[in-house]
């Protein structure tokens, strides 16, 4: 009984947006019901009116997701685009014959003994572990020495969490690698069993950037669907202070703590949702470790603290963190379709949530509301 109801408590947190509508149909019908008088027209025009809105909000949100959909579908083709740019430079820097990227997959393999099991698990841990605390050792140095000074003006929230209390980051730290290597590590070795049962290649020979790209698009899908529902019902009520608290213990999140989080969380919302897809797609083992190499680095600038140049805008998840109660997914597809970005749309973050192309922080482009200013003061 009680499991009962805990499942219809969370389908109706999940399906609010279906229940709006449906409300917004038992409306009408009420209105159409009613016997005509003397204020008959105008509740007829008010259930015109009402149907016109709903098309209205239908079509806007429908046309707001395509667009979402085309960013990520041209994010794909300018990869591939960098890719073949970036290999033919590095090809006549080096003096390498033959693809660039085929011969350090080759040497990466024949350092790991060309098996599968040690490519397959031991490879890929090393690349999963070594990734994540590169990238973040860049911004931990920043954070921690305040060097180079201009990047603070890219902070996004500049009034919070300077400097970062050391035994907070200490803890996070800890936190960050039992999840590391208690959590992620037999998930690998699972993963590694199920794309080897799955008839996955581990071997030398690299398969074409056009397949990638197109696994790239499933992969994203995957991710957006598990990482938006699975973080959503951690935000239920009767869950959060349980499982999902301890992540939003940083209202002002740094790069470390993109998997500080419960085990439970980091199991069901970050690790899971990123090796579905290369699993159901047999996936090349090298395409799993790009694969992660991306989803660590994508979470590592959410949770940053900066809206930097030519990088991808954490304006999203920072809000998120502020505000809790918007912003579950990565894309914001999702988000879009559920009306959980409805908050942010109306912030002022939602105007600054796009690629920086140039050197002005985004806050000087669109500053805070003089109103605003004064309640923070």
């Amino acid at each position: 009984m009680f499991l009962r109801r805990i499942s219809l408590h969370l389908w109706n947190y999940i399906s609010g947006p279906l229940n709006l509508v449906k409300g917004n149909e038992n409306s009408k019908k009420c209105l159409e019901s009613c016997v005509p008088g003397p204020s008959g027209h105008a509740q007829q025009a008010t259930t015109v009116e009402g149907e016109s809105l709903l098309r209205s909000f239908s079509l806007q949100q429908s046309l707001e997701v395509l667009r979402k959909l085309v960013y990520v579908v041209i994010g794909v083709i300018v990869f591939a685009a960098l890719r073949n740019s970036i290999t033919w430079h590095l090809e006549h820097f080096w003096g390498a014959s033959g693809d660039f990227w085929q011969a350090q997959w080759g040497k990466f393999y024949t350092y790991f003994g060309e098996d599968d099991f040690t490519v397959g698990f031991y490879g890929t841990s090393v690349v999963a572990f070594s990734g994540y605390w590169i990238v973040c050792l860049v911004f931990l140095i920043i954070d921690l020495t305040g060097q180079p000074g201009f990047i603070y003006r890219y902070k996004i929230q500049d009034d919070q969490g300077v400097p970062i209390p050391k035994d907070k980051l200490f803890h996070a730290i800890l936190v960050v690698l039992y999840n590391q290597v208690v959590v992620a590590g037999p998930t690998l070795l699972m993963t590694y069993q199920l794309m080897h049962w799955r008839g996955s290649s581990f071997g030398r020979e690299l398969p074409s950037i056009y397949w990638v790209m197109v696994e790239a698009l499933v992969f994203l899908i995957f991710e957006e669907i598990g990482f938006y529902y699975s973080h959503r019902l951690f935000h239920h009520p009767r869950i959060y202070r349980y499982i999902h608290k301890i992540h939003h213990e940083w209202t002002a999140p740094i790069s470390v703590v993109a998997i500080y989080c419960h085990p439970v969380e980091h199991l069901f919302a970050n690790v899971l949702p990123a090796l579905i897809g290369p699993v159901i797609m047999g996936s090349h083992i090298a395409t799993l470790m790009l694969w992660i190499t991306i989803a660590q680095t994508s979470a590592i600038l959410s949770h940053c603290g900066y809206h930097l140049p030519l990088l991808p805008s954490p304006e999203a998840h920072d809000f998120h963190h502020l505000k809790f109660t918007n912003n579950y997914g990565t894309l914001g597809i999702l988000d879009r379709l559920h009306g959980t970005d409805a908050l942010f749309r109306q912030s002022k973050q939602y105007q600054r949530h796009t690629l920086l192309l140039g050197l002005t922080p985004v806050k000087q482009t669109f500053p805070d509301d003089p109103k605003d200013q004064k309640c923070e003061d």
